[in-house]
């Protein structure tokens, strides 16, 4: 079946016309590396900042499906915790966006395709949501399968956001492993609800695609906040199809090594550059790329180019890409034993962290508690010797591993509670992008501005569903009002950029005339 009767967009006669977006600076670039280094041959790191910009009122339009477990065991208070979210999700879409609806038991059904917000399918969408019944089996293969075919028959689809947003209570017991199956390059964020669901299942899904995260929501009360939290980035995508490509300069570098998650990347051996995949970027999101140079020995002090960057994006459907930048740094004829920027051992602080909880839950999964209890313990040790540790970022990383160290007292309390947190965290810093690890309230790593206001929104609108909630384009309204430059701020501080780039290529070009 195709599923390509997708509601065309219809203005509404009170909206009036929509800014042309500004496509330069949405993303702003920092370079973070020593500026000295000796003459011989040495190795260098350099920590890329990728910041988006701020949200603005030309943001693109989201293509969302939901795609909902009703299988036999959400009924109950499970089901009526899906539909307070649903309809908490409902009301903060706009007339820009469209949502469809698909939900999954023994087979999947899509109660509608993807229609656009508007007060009148505002209402029909609640009432599809507050009709919801749970029975049997859980097929998240066909609930899968079915929203993504939502979204790859749309006959509307240019610059537009899209994402799935997936949630099981369950083990899969029918149609095959979804693990297995091919999401392309839709974001799917998937969330285990309850304490018997399967997060290894959920989290392949997540990580088979360009930046999707899987939540572990084991308390049934958070799914609202849970669900608005992917709701706050997906309406605040300020640039799609990012892009960074280092490349080394030839004679002076070799790209040894770029961590940047699991985040796809490509190499260009002839070239000597390797480009990273970041799919969808949010407003304020941050990525960090440390890369790892090894500098050529050379004979004489001087200035040397040694890594040459350029990113690409696109909004609106209209491609951007930034002029290339370079990192220059002095030649000395001394050998210097530098400290390492402290931003960059952060960084490794956090990679070093994420890596342990990594190994920590392959111990406990081969039943190996002990094990992970002392890698856990290690990595706790190895915090209190960060140069940083007022760092909010090391706070949030000693938190972490204390919940996780709590989750493994028992093998018992791990199956149920302690591997999906595990894997919630690995998922969260492999994309560099907030996931809900059981409590939505206490971790908040990677969480951005919006969200934190979803969060609070999420939980009045849980005390009282028939309270007012605002919608995302009042979000926007307020934003702007307490910042009225911030949408032109990132245009502004690119072209100053471009500007000091190009008399700094142009005094390189004197210097070596002289």
């Amino acid at each position: 079946m195709t599923f390509n009767d997708d509601e065309m967009l219809v203005s509404p006669t009170d909206s009036g016309s929509r800014p042309t977006p500004i496509v330069p600076g949405r993303v702003q670039l920092i370079s973070i590396n020593n500026n000295t280094v000796p003459l011989e041959e040495t190795k260098l790191k350099v920590m890329l900042e990728l910041t988006g910009g701020d949200s603005s009122n030309d943001r693109p339009g989201l293509d969302l499906v939901a795609v909902l477990d009703v299988s036999g065991s959400m009924e109950g208070e499970k089901i009526s915790k899906v539909k307070t979210a649903m309809l908490f999700m409902i009301k903060k879409l706009s007339s820009i966006d469209r949502l469809s609806i698909v939900t999954f038991s023994g087979d999947a059904r899509r109660l509608c395709p993807l229609r656009q917000i508007s007060e009148t399918s505002q209402r029909e969408l609640e009432n599809l949501i507050n009709g919801l019944k749970a029975e049997g089996a859980t097929n998240i293969t066909a609930g899968l399968k079915t929203g993504l075919n939502v979204l790859n028959d749309r006959r509307l689809s240019g610059g537009r956001v899209v994402g799935i947003m997936l949630m099981s209570d369950g083990e899969q017991n029918a149609g095959g492993d979804a693990a297995q199956v091919p999401v392309g390059n839709v974001p799917v964020h998937t969330f285990g609800f309850g304490i018997n669901h399967e997060p290894r299942v959920l989290k392949a899904i997540a990580q088979n695609s360009v930046g999707g995260t899987f939540s572990d929501v084991q308390n049934t009360d958070n799914l609202s906040k849970a669900f608005s939290q992917c709701l706050a980035g997906l309406l605040t995508v300020v640039v799609q199809d990012l892009k960074l490509t280092v490349t080394r300069i030839e004679d002076e570098s070799t790209i040894e090594q770029v961590s940047a998650g699991s985040y796809p990347q490509s190499k260009d051996d002839d070239a000597g550059s390797i480009t990273i995949m970041f799919g969808d970027l949010y407003s304020k999101e941050v990525r960090k790329v440390i890369v790892d140079l090894l500098l050529l020995a050379v004979d004489k002090e001087r200035g040397a180019d040694v890594l040459e960057i350029t990113y690409s994006y696109s909004t609106g459907g209209k491609l951007f890409e930034a002029p290339p930048a370079t990192i220059t740094v002095s030649r000395t004829g001394t050998s210097l034993d530098q400290e390492e920027r402290p931003e960059v051992l952060t960084e490794e602080t956090r990679l070093r962290t994420a890596r342990m909880i990594k190994e920590a839950r392959v111990m406990a999964d081969d039943s190996k508690l002990d094990d992970a209890r002392d890698k856990l313990v290690e990595a706790q040790n190895s915090l209190e010797d960060v140069v940083d540790e007022s760092n909010p970022l090391v706070e949030m990383l000693r938190s972490e591993l204390q919940q996780l160290l709590k989750l493994m007292k028992s093998q018992e309390i791990y199956e149920k509670q302690g591997r999906p947190f595990a894997l919630s965290s690995e998922t969260s810093h492999d994309r560099q992008r907030f996931a809900s690890r059981g409590d939505v309230e206490s971790l908040r790593l990677f969480a951005t501005p919006r969200m934190d206001k979803y969060l609070e929104q999420a939980k009045s609108f849980d005390e009282d569903p028939s309270k007012p909630l605002p919608s995302v384009d009042e979000d926007v309204k307020e934003e702007i009002a307490a910042n009225p430059l911030a949408p032109i701020v990132g245009p502004l501080t690119f072209y100053i950029q471009a500007a000091i780039q190009s008399l700094q290529a142009i005094e390189k070009i004197i210097s070596r005339g002289l």
